[in-house]
């Protein structure tokens, strides 16, 4: 029997363990390095199919304009790509979302909103495309969308696009939220920010980082210097949380997070976050969870 609605849908935070700016091409897009790590906190989304063929975001996003969700946006490309490929128009669909994660907040929220609303449609319209195609569908909304359909810990480059999968520490983190969203455009355009961080390999990064459990941080977050000095915030979340670990910034900005050896230290950490701050903890995902998710809707 086809399925008609996909409920408690996981779109999962990711963090960037390391996030390097190699260069920049002549179209202005600039070519990193990063480890992207997926986490077990993040928003959730339920899907239903409708009579009609119009796309509905049934929630309200404050700051987001549904015609500018990244999650309508995906879904209309998905339908225009069915559109093609059967001659017809599939189902509208109905989305709601619970909101956890903070705009600007460098954890890919909305990227990842589109990522799992991309699974659930292909699934629910029986579109047929492979996850390299989903992953195609999605880079031109955003670069971090084909991190989230690679669904695994990946080592990327380019501008964020050419993804390999890596060994990623089995570790909780503290992730501190400091109250300002990091417009990503106003990082990429500081005339301060560096460009010319010197490459490295997986294998760099797996016998510095895996190592030693991922405790003692790889590299640096080269974003990271120039979101502290235009939001003060984020650098006092920095200092703070620096003095349990190797702290960082994660993405653009603004969430600052630091890896633990066992869920106990998260807590003893979350027990002494300032007031003014909003922080929680969340285990390393070696897997999205929407695969496993999907494949017992497959059953």
């Amino acid at each position: 029997m086809t399925k008609t609605s996909l409920h408690g849908c996981p779109a999962p935070a990711k963090l960037n363990l390391f996030l390097h700016v190699t260069g920049r091409r002549p179209d202005g897009y600039h070519l990193l390095q990063s480890v992207f790590q997926l986490i077990d906190h993040g928003d959730t989304l339920d899907f239903d199919l409708r009579d009609d063929d119009r796309i509905v975001r049934t929630t309200d996003v404050p700051g987001v304009p549904e015609e500018h969700d990244l999650i309508v946006r995906a879904l209309n490309a998905l339908r225009e790509e069915y559109r093609r490929r059967h001659g017809c128009l599939p189902p509208g669909i109905d989305v709601a979302v619970d909101k956890r994660l903070p705009m600007g907040g460098g954890l890919g929220g909305g990227s990842s909103d589109a990522a799992t609303a991309l699974m659930a449609a292909n699934h629910l319209w029986q579109a047929g495309l492979t996850d390299a195609e989903l992953m195609a569908l999605g880079l031109p909304l955003g670069a971090d969308i084909p991190f989230f359909l690679f669904g695994e810990t990946a080592f990327a480059e380019g501008v964020g696009e050419e993804l390999q999968a890596v060994e990623g520490p089995e570790v909780w983190y503290v992730v501190v939220e400091p109250g300002v969203s990091v417009p990503t455009a106003a990082i990429f355009t500081a005339p301060e920010l560096t460009r010319n961080t010197k490459a490295i390999t997986i294998a760099d990064f797996s016998r510095r980082h895996v190592g030693s459990q991922g405790l003692t941080g790889f590299g640096r977050n080269d974003l990271q210097d120039v979101a502290a000095r235009l939001f003060p915030p984020v650098a006092e979340a920095v200092e703070w949380l620096s003095s349990y670990g190797a702290a960082r910034m994660t993405g653009s900005g603004a969430c600052v997070f630091c890896a633990f050896s066992n869920e106990q230290e998260t807590e003893r950490v979350l027990q002494e976050i300032p007031g003014r701050w909003k922080a929680w903890k969340a285990k390393a995902l070696m897997r999205h969870p929407m695969k496993s998710l999907l494949q017992i809707n497959e059953l």
